[in-house]
């Protein structure tokens, strides 16, 4: 089974600190598994940094990760904030021009999309579509991970409003193609932000110069260290930045295909619990009986 390509040959021994997404990417859909947690501790305890950069707010993060033993930074919001992640301590924090995220706001009040709005580290949604997912469910959005990670407000467009100063990050769910990509070519005509995707079923909108490369690049500069010394695992659209700019970009197999064209390695997919393998097999001495029993019996 070939899921495991190189192109070129890595600088391995540049690497520092490796940055991973979560969802697609770090986590399965059952969430972080024992194997990927044991090799992330590993991977710190010899010295190198691990930092998660994700699309999440800090109230979505799960605890399992922030329960990693020596993970003392999270990127979230794709590259709003970096925080501490037991404690929430913002350490660096890029919000989105105000005046140009209300003109976004001005944009989809025209439209009945689902829209999610997150600020300070939490994530807040309109209080209908909140008991409506609750009571009916949905054929496109994942109801149990709003009902878990969402806050309901009353008028989530009045809330936006009286948070524009404090915009991390702007979700937009979609339940059919066509919309999205409507509304993908007049979000793109906007000055002011940037907008990049995590799911088949949205977009996100965040400030101009908001990225989890941005962010990245301002925790490398903190330590002392340059974009060539960082590995970036994604799967997905908001990825591409650090996937790019980093040393060694890491693609998973079930990547979008612009990640994966992107990517200087494509690894198993998050399911297979490629972080963990790509990691043992270059920076651990190659050590994984589990994933060598995988590719031969796979």
């Amino acid at each position: 089974m070939d899921i495991f390509k190189l192109k070129g040959s890595p600088g391995l021994d540049k690497i520092k600190l490796i940055a991973l997404d979560l969802d697609g990417t770090t986590l399965t859909r059952n969430g972080l598994t024992r194997r990927t947690k044991e090799t992330l501790e590993e991977v710190i305890a010899r010295g190198l940094d691990v930092v998660i950069a994700t699309g999440r707010p800090y109230s979505a993060l799960p605890e399992q990760v922030k329960a990693i033993k020596g993970l003392e930074y999270v990127i979230i919001s794709n590259g709003a904030h970096i925080v501490r992640p037991l404690t929430g301590e913002f350490l660096y924090s890029n919000y989105a021009d105000r005046d140009a995220i209300l003109r976004v706001r001005d944009m989809l009040m025209e439209k009945a999309f689902p829209v999610e709005v997150f600020t300070e580290g939490r994530a807040y949604v309109d209080r209908e579509l909140y008991e409506d997912v609750k009571k009916h469910g949905s054929s496109y959005l994942s109801a149990k991970y709003i009902l878990r990670t969402r806050e309901p407000v009353d008028g989530i467009y009045d809330f936006w409003l009286k948070h524009a100063d404090s915009i991390e990050n702007v979700n937009i769910q979609f339940e059919f193609q066509k919309d999205k990509a409507e509304m993908k070519a007049a979000l793109e005509k906007a000055e002011g932000i940037t907008l990049t995707s995590s799911t088949y079923h949205n977009l996100e909108v965040g400030g101009e110069t908001t990225s989890k490369a941005s962010a990245l690049w301002q925790l490398c500069r903190m330590k002392g260290l340059t974009m060539e010394n960082v590995m970036a695992f994604g799967d997905s659209p908001n990825d591409g930045t650090m996937i790019r700019e980093a040393g060694i970009g890491v693609a998973m197999e079930n990547a979008t295909a612009d990640i994966l064209e992107d990517a200087d390695i494509t690894a198993p997919s998050n399911d297979d619990e490629g972080v963990a393998y790509t990691l043992r097999m270059l920076l651990l001495g190659g050590k994984d009986p589990f994933m060598q029993n995988f590719l031969t019996n796979g």
